[in-house]
């Protein structure tokens, strides 16, 4: 019979995944199976972002194509607002003269 575990627990077995502490670690301190905190973490995600886990394959299918489509698109972001940054650093800049002195 499967372990019922509650949530306040899946919870914090997956801070502490989101804390840096690995999945094999946390999987031996608390004593659970790495298909049940693989579980936990996705659903953690679907529901930061608005959707609730689905029991159905072909939904749960679909919601993790949305999620690894989601975490690409805030990749892309991130490397956009850094290329903003810097072309704005150098529009800011002066143009150095090519010639040193003055005549």
């Amino acid at each position: 019979m499967p372990k019922l575990y509650s949530d306040q627990f899946k919870a914090d077995a997956v801070a502490l995944v989101e804390s840096g502490m690995s999945r094999r670690q946390v999987c031996a301190d608390l004593g659970v199976s790495r298909s049940s905190l693989q579980k936990w973490i996705t659903d953690a995600r679907l529901q930061a972002h608005g959707m609730s886990p689905s029991s159905d394959p072909e939904v749960a299918k679909e919601m993790s194509a949305a999620l690894k489509r989601i975490r690409e698109l805030e990749m892309e972001n991130e490397v956009l607002r850094a290329a903003a940054a810097y072309l704005s650093q150098e529009a800011i800049r002066p143009k150095r003269s090519s010639r040193p002195w003055k005549n």
